[in-house]
């Protein structure tokens, strides 16, 4: 069966998941959100009180975790968690969880396994250069800290939450430190990527250039 797969990459707050959401249904494929995934971990370790750390602990929580999407919602151990992964706090564990072997090793085998055997759109941090290296189209996505850091704030101040920009603007700093120099599969753009700078772009221009990016590789095939 001939694949359809469309990967991309990008920092926090980039509008990755916002394009691949739409992508997704532009081209009718199954939408996973790997960020999500990781947000899911980070909260289950906070639940549980123990440290993000490697060790036996953490591989016997990994053991008896499941996470998986059903109609666009997260669910971990079967609980529909998609409200609950959005805080700066699960941002942050996210971040934390991330950098680990362990929790890399299991996250990724699940989504190489979906990539194998699934029309999708995939998102993440290393989709295009670990999960699915081999995938028909890979972006990656990107904009200064500062408007990834007011987008955040202002999506948080439309939730009713008690936000600080220059408190966000840090961590954002701090999130992208901790993903380009993690040992394990750190975020880089893979040398075959498409990079689009959203910066200075609305959704519907950046959905727009990325269709003209595919349509144009389609065409030349």
């Amino acid at each position: 069966m001939k694949l359809f797969r469309i990967a991309i990459d990008g920092p926090s707050g980039s509008g990755k998941s916002t394009i691949a959401k739409k992508l997704a249904s532009e081209y009718g494929l199954e939408y996973v959100d790997t960020g999500a995934m990781y947000r899911a971990m980070g909260l289950k370790i906070l639940r549980e009180g123990i440290s993000c750390e490697e060790g036996p602990v953490l591989d016997e929580l990994l053991d008896r975790t499941t996470i998986d999407f059903s109609d666009g919602k997260i669910t971990l151990d079967g609980e529909d968690v998609s409200a609950l992964i959005r805080t700066q706090e699960i941002s942050m564990m996210a971040s934390d969880c991330s950098a680990l072997a362990s929790v890399r090793k299991k996250l990724d085998s699940i989504q190489k396994e979906i990539g194998m055997t699934k029309n999708v759109v995939m998102d993440g941090r290393d989709i295009c250069t670990v999960v699915m290296p081999d995938a028909e189209h890979k972006f990656y996505i990107t904009a200064t800290p500062e408007e990834r850091a007011m987008r955040r704030y202002k999506e948080l101040l439309e939730k009713g939450e008690d936000v600080n920009y220059d408190t966000i603007l840090s961590e954002i700093n701090e999130r992208d430190y901790n993903d380009t120099h993690r040992a394990v599969n750190p975020l880089r753009k893979a040398d075959d990527a498409i990079e689009i700078d959203t910066t200075h772009l609305d959704i519907d221009g950046v959905l727009e250039l990325i269709k003209s990016k595919i349509e144009f590789a389609g065409n030349d095939a």
